[in-house]
């Protein structure tokens, strides 16, 4: 995305002129302006000058008179499901982002975009390129508490791409194995030394970057007044090593001259799903690396994870090449884990048909901020891996409790907030009323297919926490209700109670099929799950898979019973 569509230019504007305002406002170009009657394309070195181009010249800066445009240039063929948005409020908050963008289709992903810029950019893609081209028609220009949104097309790599093979490829060839999606590593520093390691005017963090073949984020923006900021360091391996122990010995310099810290540790942050296997059965893993590298390794603690923010801190104490050594241990380890949980959830897309995991946490995106945004983004970037599509599964209803104080808060002024995450998730909310007046929980209906479950039920759980109904180091657990056949709660159950003990060990979930139910009008039963988000989600869509062989080795039989 470094091409870019430059417009209202004035007449007889020439290429001199434009590189002289590009030059002015210190905006780095790469080869010559192709110039046209009212518009001109140019190319920058890269997407960072490219977006520092659109936030310093659109609406912001005139050429003789008249305001120059600039956005993306993205050709016809390469117009697909993706726009980007910018000059977005920054204190606008996801969910009527999400309303917004859900009155146009329904979002696939919505990632935010870390830029220099006081306002929030983001990453869109839809379902189809109609609902894309609706929403970029409508919302371009859009008032958003006094913020005129500004949008454009982001390029399809998959049409570059093909263009490119039919362009100088053979024809028949089979098409290039696609790269394995890389991880980045995260890195957590004090907010003192950020300013040392970007170095004057971007100085230091551009010879990092040159030096370790790597692209370098430093989240600045996010977490205002945080103690803390993360940097996000994409590259292979060994550039990442690399970056992490050019950014160690910036820190202890700055220390050493300052006098700010006598000691500065190594911090990774790394998603809570591969944490597990780093610390291994009874934390064996981690104590050999600790024994290997002669370091110090600590990890924050399970009570800090949120729904918006699935990161542990590792921290890793010891000599500054111990803590390198350390960092390639620890990174080689968090690899192998989700490399193996890709190739396992590519096998086993069914778990949550049509639902892209890398955008809504179960794995990381490969450049999400410190605290990803809510389920619809993370989350959250353009190199998350994408999972097949199954056709569009059957609706489900799952029945969620809250606590009953909660209710006003999920519901919103004047039914606004319900209504907007019923648009978001594509799925039917109503909440129940209360089975007495002095009830303390409430019952959520939520019906959708099982992405707009996740979506709706992520949502939930997180605006729980978000308004304080659980403490700060309190996880959110909720109980949760799913019905199924009478005749196939023997098969959840198991013999002797295995099945559903082998479902809580795997998914950390309480699941309970009480034995004394009696069958419902439908010859049903509940299911009651409770846990955390993650924990219920996979409990329920393991279950549905067990009601699925159920019901297809009933049909199974009933055809071979009228063949005899």
């Amino acid at each position: 995305m470094n091409k870019l569509y430059i417009g209202n230019l004035p007449e007889g504007v020439t290429a001199a002129e434009l590189e002289r305002v590009f030059t002015e406002h210190r905006i780095s170009f790469s080869g010559r302006f192709l110039v046209k009657a009212g518009y001109a394309f140019v190319d920058c070195p890269d997407e960072h000058w490219a977006m520092r181009a659109i936030e310093t010249f659109s609406g912001k800066v005139e050429l003789h008179g008249k305001q120059l445009e600039i956005e993306h240039s993205v050709p016809k063929k390469q117009r697909s499901r993706k726009i980007q948005i910018r000059n977005i409020p920054p204190q606008l908050r996801w969910e009527v982002l999400d309303g917004l963008l859900a009155q146009y289709g329904t979002v696939e992903s919505c990632e935010q975009v870390n830029t220099e810029s006081e306002t929030a950019v983001v990453n869109v893609t839809y379902a189809n390129r109609e609902q894309t081209r609706q929403a970029l028609q409508r919302l371009k220009g859009q008032h958003l508490e006094s913020h005129a949104l500004r949008v454009s097309y982001i390029p399809d790599e998959a049409a570059e791409g093909g263009r490119g093979a039919g362009a100088g490829g053979s024809p028949g060839a089979p098409p290039k194995a696609a790269p394995p999606p890389e991880v980045p590593l995260r890195l957590l520093v004090p907010t003192q030394f950020v300013g040392a390691i970007i170095g004057k005017e971007g100085a230091t963090i551009r010879g990092i970057t040159k030096q370790s073949q790597s692209k370098i984020d430093v989240h600045r923006k996010e977490n205002a007044g945080a103690a803390e900021k993360a940097i996000s360091i994409h590259s292979t391996p060994e550039g990442c090593s690399a970056a992490c122990r050019m950014i160690l010995d910036i820190m202890h310099k700055e220390a050493k001259d300052t006098k700010t810290a006598d000691e500065v540790p190594l911090k990774i942050l790394a998603h809570n799903n591969f944490v597990g296997r780093l610390i291994g059965k009874e934390g064996r893993n981690l104590k050999k690396v600790e024994q290997d590298t002669e370091t110090k390794i600590t990890i924050s603690s399970l009570q800090e994870l949120t729904l918006y923010n699935p990161e542990r801190t590792i921290t890793v104490r010891g000599s500054p090449e111990s803590c390198c050594r350390a960092e390639q241990e620890i990174m080689r380890k968090v690899r192998e884990a989700y490399e193996n949980d890709v190739a396992a959830m590519s096998l086993q897309s069914h778990l949550i048909p049509g639902l892209n995991l890398a955008a809504v946490g179960l794995f990381p995106a490969s450049s999400s901020p410190a605290v990803p945004p809510p389920p619809s983004s993370p989350p959250l970037s353009p190199r998350s891996p994408r999972f097949p599509r199954s056709p569009r599964s059957p609706p489900e209803t799952v029945h969620v409790f809250i606590p009953a104080q909660a209710v006003g808060a999920i519901i919103g002024k004047k039914g606004q907030h319900i209504k907007q995450l019923s648009r978001f998730a594509s799925a039917s909310i109503k909440i129940a009323p209360p089975d007495a007046p002095d009830s303390k929980v409430r019952m959520v209906v939520i019906t959708g297919p099982p992405e707009a479950q996740f979506k709706a039920q992520g949502r939930i759980y997180g605006k729980l926490k978000e308004e304080n109904f659980f403490g700060p180091k309190e996880e959110v657990k909720l109980e949760t209700h799913i019905r199924v056949p009478a005749s196939a709660a023997g098969r959840v159950i198991g013999k002797g109670g295995k099945t559903v003990n082998e479902l809580q060990n795997l998914t950390a979930a309480e699941v309970v099929v009480p034995r004394e139910q009696s069958p419902d009008e439908n010859e049903q039963v509940i299911v009651k799950i409770i846990g955390h988000f993650y924990a219920s989600q996979m409990a329920q869509r393991k279950i549905r898979d067990i009601l699925a062989q159920v019901k297809q080795q009933q049909q199974k039989g009933q055809s071979q019973s009228r063949r005899k």
